[in-house]
């Protein structure tokens, strides 16, 4: 394992972390490693570290309804000014903070640059076609993910004329390089672009593991979500269909009532965040305190938001329970064992090192989510009702087909009899991508997409409401890319 190249850097992500990777590749010198790649092999272990090694779930998480004050717990400013909606008073370099992901996105945006620059001054290009799709998607993935974080939330009904972030589409060879944010509308146009081009070329047959890389599942999962935003639903309906192209969509869902019921909360852990599981199609690597906190941070998840995130079980038939396990670290603090820590130690014979979580980034559940979605607002409700149905198959303990399911009349029963189909269908659907992101961040772009207000309380008794439009919604700029005079939000 060695270190990532530390490149000539703009003060748009500097300090960036310099983290130990599964695949890393660059030396130290920007110069002689330019001079040394010369190969598509070389230009794919570069493109190994195109990808945030930073967490966002614990900010994401926090900010959510998935959450409640205990009054007690794991002190983290990150989980702490997220809950309260207050900027975060975390650094660059503190683990799991809006401003470390923010340096981490630029920093793999800024890889994803050099491949593609050292790409174009080779002799024959055409021979670096998967890799030149790789970078693309991977450029393109975080700038979708900044863009969402930390400016107004796209609209596809409005002009999104608000402040975007800079789209960095050069290798950054100087200290100090001044960047505009343009607009949202600007950031997603290309995010589209990048990604349409690059999609074609992926090849998986170039990776050693793909899933640890942009691989045409995962990369036509990333479209599915991002023509979700836009609500171009016969887009979202092609992309997902095109991840598994046999359409065995439903063999590659989790286990989570027949397999998984049998592990341990060790074992859960051993296997979630696998390459072998055939639900995750993209995995990240990232540099997290995550696995250890999940239970203990004082803004989580107690006894009173579980049933309130889980109660989605009483839409279906047939008295139904959920076969999510759920367990406790102490008194209210409840976790489904999923996102484990494993330790890197800086040397063979070191005490110190650092802690990393493997980040499912796209899964087949949510192309199942996706895909539903679509149909439901397409007017295909058989085809949403047959997916949710399908999810319904593998979450709920002791399945039985002929009395555990999902109809029109068990939405209506539940949501209101005046509830018409598409709404009934879509609150399914986002009750149900509720519980199975549950304690993974997912919820907030579900809120952020249907501008759903959030209400947090304390222990005091203050309640704090963010509606859709609420500034505080939208995550600050960290204050070092000011120098390369990018304005902050308003918040």
């Amino acid at each position: 394992m060695s270190r990532a190249t530390i490149f000539k850097t703009a003060i748009l992500i500097l300090p960036v972390l310099i983290l130990t990777g599964c695949e890393d590749f660059l030396s130290t010198e920007p110069d002689s490693t330019r001079a040394s790649i010369n190969t598509p092999k070389q230009v794919s272990q570069l493109l190994a570290t195109a990808y945030p090694q930073a967490n966002y779930v614990v900010f994401a998480e926090s900010m959510s309804d998935n959450v409640g004050d205990k009054g007690t717990g794991t002190d983290d400013k990150t989980n702490r000014f997220s809950y309260l909606f207050e900027e975060v008073e975390a650094t660059v370099d503190e683990q799991d903070s809006p401003d470390s992901y923010w340096a981490e996105c630029y920093r793999a945006i800024s890889v994803a640059n050099e491949a593609l620059s050292i790409i174009g001054k080779t002799a024959d290009p055409s021979q670096y076609a998967a890799q030149r799709g790789e970078a693309l998607v991977a450029r393109a993935y975080g700038h979708f993910m900044l863009v969402n974080f930390f400016c107004k939330f796209y609209d596809p009904q409005q002009p999104n004329s608000d402040p975007g972030i800079p789209y960095v589409t050069e290798p950054e060879d100087v200290v100090i390089k001044k960047y505009e944010r343009k607009t949202v509308a600007y950031v997603y146009e290309m995010i589209e672009k990048d990604l349409l081009e690059g999609l074609p070329l992926i090849n998986d047959g170039t990776y050693t593991v793909p899933k640890y890389h942009f691989n045409r599942a995962a990369a036509n999962a990333f479209a599915s979500r991002f023509y979700l935003v836009k609500k171009n639903y016969a887009k979202v309906l092609e992309y997902a269909n095109a991840v598994f192209p046999g359409g065995n969509l439903g063999e590659n869902l989790r286990p989570w009532n027949t397999t998984y019921e049998s592990l341990s909360p060790q074992e859960l852990y051993n296997t979630y965040s696998r390459a072998s599981q055939n639900a995750n199609l993209l995995l990240i690597e990232t540099s997290s305190l995550y696995g250890r906190n999940v239970a203990t941070y004082r803004y989580g998840m107690n006894y009173r938001k579980w049933q309130e995130v889980s109660a989605g079980e009483n839409i279906i038939l047939g008295s139904a329970s959920w076969a999510f396990p759920l367990y406790s670290q102490g008194d209210n603090n409840y976790l489904i064992p999923k996102l484990n820590e494993y330790f890197v130690r800086e040397s063979v014979n070191a005490e110190i090192g650092f802690p990393y979580v493997m980040l499912p980034a796209f899964t087949a559940e949510e192309v199942l989510f996706n895909r539903a979605e679509a149909n439901a607002y397409l007017n295909n409700s058989a085809a949403a009702l047959a997916d949710l149905n399908l999810f319904v198959s593998k979450r709920v303990s002791n399945y039985n087909a002929a009395r555990h399911s999902v109809t029109s009349a068990s939405i209506r029963s539940y949501f209101g009899a005046n509830t018409n189909v598409l709404q009934g269908l879509v609150s399914t659907i986002l009750a149900f991508k509720r519980i199975e992101f549950v304690q993974e961040g997912m919820r907030w772009f579900d809120i952020q997409r249907y501008a759903i207000t959030v209400q947090h309380q304390t222990s005091g008794g203050a309640v704090i409401t963010v509606p859709a439009n609420d500034p505080r919604r939208v995550l600050q700029i960290p204050q070092s890319a000011t120098i390369s005079g990018i304005e902050q939000n308003n918040r």
